[in-house]
């Protein structure tokens, strides 16, 4: 094998069971874990805790930020579970068992950290072998060789691919399909009113075992599945399934498609070496066409690629003379052929494929090669050694190799023979890739979770520049996909952080202008998960969050506007008071408001009432910012990218005239201000301020310093008003940051870490609340108090707080409350807090 680079994976963070008495540990019972495209990991154990309970019928979910606040669920099954599917929003999670039973599970509430079994679906006392979610007819492919164009859609471009099954209008249907044991292929679809349409037919009408399979699908709608009985002396057979839905019962069709026999059993040498089958995958759910098998024995194991191809079948030439229209055209068959294998290896007790659905051109192989990036062309394999092999997936030739613990590079045959007769050696019995590729989580014979960093070069030494690039490129996949890249982060070191985020900017502002609005929270959050890695770039994260939350509010309050008359022009309230707002440069408030209609913002009184709180958030802030303009020259201070974002000061502008306008209907509803004369005007004060301050910075290409006279008023701000305290998001307690210097870091399930005093919020304790302090509700601006009462959901990624029940029932603030119920403004996921939450 070529040379490969050292240096290439490296162990993240590991996290284990509080007690793991060597003497229940049960080796045969296979484990599952599943991988989610929002980073969540679910996966089994085969582990008893203290009071002997059988924790085999458990299913553990852990968000890869926070490994040690497992949320397991007792997942009600009776046997072992055999299979963990995610589906393609990650937002549900299939399970199935020895015993035939499938579960449908989703979230409680939207929550992380608390799961229910809504449906499912059974094949009585039949193990389920293959379980797959139907296809959603959504296929991507990432362009390595466009990765240096402009626009994203060359980059990442759609594929023409159906469905496995769509309801009226094209919409795809959603359910799954499971091959169980006795060669019976069972399919459940989840109808838009909630009902399971369940149909069960098998495979052929000769049944053998199946003791692997696994489920593909095509271009075309139609799925693929291919089984094994175990036996390498027995061919691998694949199938077509067709589904269709005929007089409201589902209606499965199965047709037999060519079979393969191993290499290795047709070759004599290897003969009877590998008597049994021990993997069976597709190399992809979309790649029907490629099929990667592993045959075992006691020791030792072999890997085979295998594709099928069209050929053309030579016809004989008796043939020929009868009959011209033959010879003119020669007929195709389908053929499986080998594409590569592996010579000998360990025994092989893992395989995890990539997700990452990586263009496969020669032109793109050829780029991916010469810049060295190779995120989703590596396959990882795990051995009984504990060690981890990265292969290239087409030719199966070695990438990276990591050793485990127990399996430390042998230096003579001596050392093989002591390690081999040592007993069983710690290794990973399930895995699953990222879903950029860039991380493997194993989970090993201890019940132990292992978080790897997977290169993106493969250990290969690149410059500043094509590393950047290359991140650059996943990032991008992730906005556009709306994937979480939390396994990005794992790869950036604190000086490419400033970098990556004028780049990704860059990039951003490349896009057409209906990308950018869809796109434009997603890339602000995501520069704040980039800028909590770096000491240099923290103080943004506070502004990055501000900002979610100020183009949250004003696209909330802006769409509470009603046109006066139905039959209005084509342009909203919301956008003519923009253009009104960007026209009129009067610094006098009341000047702007003459050329508004009055009328289309006439609310309800408790509305008004209602919206004070968010009202107020928005009066403190501008006088925070004003009152922090003189000394602008600290950047560590929060609030500082305020100062030169004109779009965000424009927003800040209609939303005090908006304000204004209201508080001439319910004087109540303005925000409180505590000045020092009674006769002072603070709302037209705070907006001829804040319009000469956008007056400065409006045009992005041209912006210029403040003169001398407004940082003088400026200056007077906190003698003539209080300057309120603005409650800033805590920075993260995560695990990312502390994952920087390369050092593993050791967990327990169940046991939050010590170790979050890092150098880095040490400068930001002076804006974030002590622990005895009053909490608040960062979304709703409520005072929560010191103990809070109230149960309360935080986010993942941005630690954002909020109760988890509306204490307000106002339609206006259902509206504001709708835009965060699923996720938080940033992206990331909630789970649930522990009510001594303090």
């Amino acid at each position: 094998p070529r040379g490969f680079a050292s240096g290439a994976m490296d162990l993240a963070y590991v996290c284990e069971w509080e007690k793991k008495p060597k003497s229940n540990h049960c080796p045969s019972i296979p484990l599952v874990c599943a991988w989610s495209c929002r980073n969540l990991i679910a996966f089994t154990t085969d582990l008893k805790n203290e009071e002997e309970k059988d924790l085999t019928h458990m299913v553990h979910i852990i968000d890869t930020e926070h490994p040690w606040d497992v949320y397991s669920v007792n997942s009600g099954h009776a046997e072992i579970i055999t299979c963990l599917e995610w589906d393609q929003s990650g937002s549900r999670l299939l399970s199935a068992d020895a015993d035939g039973h499938i579960k449908c599970w989703s979230m409680t509430d939207h929550l992380a950290n608390s799961w229910e079994n809504t449906v499912g679906s059974m094949v009585e006392g039949d193990p389920v072998v293959a379980l797959s979610w139907l296809h959603n007819g959504v296929k991507l492919a990432l362009h390595v060789e466009k990765s240096g164009a402009s626009n994203f859609g060359e980059k990442f471009s759609r594929v023409k691919f159906s469905p496995s099954l769509t309801l009226f209008g094209g919409k795809p249907m959603e359910g799954w399909i499971a091959v169980t044991i006795s060669g019976l292929v069972t399919v459940s679809l989840l109808k838009p009113n909630g009902q399971v349409l369940t149909s069960t037919e098998s495979l052929c009408r000769l049944r053998c075992r199946v003791a692997l399979a696994d489920v593909a699908f095509t271009g075309g709608g139609n799925i693929v599945v291919a089984t094994s009985d175990g036996s390498s002396t027995s061919p691998v057979q694949f199938y077509k399934v067709c589904v269709s839905v005929v007089n409201e019962k589902c209606k499965i069709d199965t047709e037999i498609l060519p079979s393969l026999f191993m290499r290795c059993t047709t070759d004599p040498a290897r003969k009877d070496k590998y008597p049994a089958i021990t993997h069976l995958k597709f190399l992809a759910r979309d790649m029907s066409e490629q099929v990667l098998l592993c045959a075992s024995n006691q020791n030792s194991s072999i890997v085979e690629c295998w594709s099928l191809r069209k050929e053309g079948l030579p016809v004989n030439n008796i043939f020929q003379q009868i009959s011209p229209v033959v010879g003119d055209k020669q007929p195709m068959i389908l053929k499986w052929r080998i594409l590569s294998a592996t010579n000998d290896l360990d025994r092989v007790s893992a395989v995890a494929l990539p997700k990452l659905p990586i263009s496969l051109t020669n032109t793109d192989l050829k780029v991916a090669n010469d810049t060295k990036f190779f995120p989703g062309l590596g396959l990882a394999l795990a051995f009984h050694d504990g060690s981890v092999h990265i292969v290239h997936r087409l030719s199966l030739q070695m990438m990276a190799v990591f050793y485990g613990s127990s399996s430390q590079r042998p230096v003579d045959e001596q050392t093989i023979k002591r390690q081999r007769t040592a007993g069983p050696l710690v290794h990973f019995k399930a895995m699953q890739l990222s879903w950029t590729s860039l991380a493997l989580a194993g989970i090993d014979s201890h019940g132990k979770l292992s978080m790897l960093r997977i290169s993106p070069s493969m250990g290969h030494v690149l410059d500043m520049n094509m590393s950047l690039r290359h991140l650059l490129f996943l990032l991008e996949y992730c906005m556009v996909t709306g994937y979480d890249w939390w396994d990005i982060l794992l790869h950036v070191q604190p000086n490419m952080v400033q970098n990556l985020v004028e780049k990704l900017h860059e990039e951003y502002m490349r896009q057409n202008a209906a990308l950018q609005q869809v796109l434009s929270t997603r890339i602000v959050a995501m520069k704040a998960s980039l800028c909590k890695l770096s000491s240099s770039t923290i103080a943004r994260v506070c502004d990055y969050h501000a900002k979610l939350f100020l183009i949250a509010i004003s696209c909330t309050l802006k769409s509470l506007l009603r046109p006066h008359f139905l039959n209005t022009p084509d342009k909203s309230p919301g956008d003519r008071l923009t253009e009104i707002c960007s026209k009129i440069t009067d610094i006098d408030i009341d000047k702007v408001m003459i050329n508004l209609k009055t009328e289309e913002f006439v609310l309800e009184m408790t509305t008004l009432q209602s919206l004070q709180q968010l009202i107020q958030w928005v009066g403190d802030f501008v006088l925070y910012l004003l009152a922090s303009l003189p000394n602008q020259g600290s950047p560590v201070r929060p609030g500082h990218s305020f100062l030169r974002d004109g779009a965000s000061l424009g927003m800040f502008r209609e939303l005090m005239v908006v304000i204004r306008i209201w508080g001439l209907l319910k004087p109540s509803c303005l925000p409180v201000y505590t000045a020092t004369s009674d006769t002072q005007d603070s709302m037209s004060l705070l907006f001829r301020l804040l319009t000469k301050l956008w007056l400065c910075c409006r045009e992005e290409n041209h912006i210029t310093e403040p003169d001398d006279t407004l940082i003088d008023e400026c200056c007077l701000l906190p003698s003539q008003l209080l300057i309120p305290n603005i409650d800033w998001l805590p920075i993260n307690d995560g695990i990312i940051s502390k994952l920087q210097n390369k050092q593993l870091v050791r967990l327990q399930f169940g046991k939050a870490p010590g170790l979050v005093g890092h150098t880095v919020s040490s400068q930001f304790d002076a804006f974030v609340r002590a622990p005895g302090q009053p909490k608040i509700d960062h979304l709703r601006r409520l005072h929560l108090g010191a103990y809070p009462t109230e149960e309360c959901k935080s986010c993942t990624r941005c630690g954002c707080v909020t109760m988890l029940k509306s204490p307000n029932k106002v339609t206006a603030v259902k509206q504001w409350e709708q835009r965060w119920i699923k996720n938080c403004l940033c992206g990331g996921l909630w789970r649930r807090m522990p009510l001594s939450y303090s």
